[in-house]
């Protein structure tokens, strides 16, 4: 069983700063790539960033300059550091990852719980 576990989300004025941070763990053989999603009231989940094992990061135009992606070195881990926050940033961030659980496993898309960030004075 493969759990994603977020964390950092939360309350922020316009302009401010958060980092989101999620851990992939359980069965795990072969991670593809992770990335955040991020779905607001009344809209469709839509993809924040992705970082492919071994690619180049991928942005919504809406973040670029902003939002930075990375992974730690083990590679179970993404993180998402949001800069110069602004309202309509305001949604329930996902973590995403696309792995192979098993040697002999298709790659498989797996979430997280999701993790609130709000931007408002």
């Amino acid at each position: 069983q493969v759990q994603l576990v977020e964390s950092g989300g939360g309350l922020v004025q316009p302009g401010g700063s958060l980092r989101l941070s999620c851990t992939a763990s359980g069965s795990i053989f072969n991670i593809n790539s992770m990335g955040w999603y991020r779905q607001a009231p009344g809209k469709q989940r839509e993809l924040v960033a992705m970082l492919p094992s071994g690619g180049n990061s991928d942005y919504t135009d809406s973040v670029k300059g902003r939002f930075t992606i990375s992974r730690d070195t083990a590679g179970n881990s993404v993180y998402l550091q949001m800069n110069t926050l602004k309202p309509e940033d305001t949604a329930v961030y996902y973590c995403n990852a696309i792995l192979n659980p098993t040697s002999t496993s298709p790659s498989r898309v797996y979430w997280g719980q999701g993790t609130q960030v709000t931007v408002s004075s």
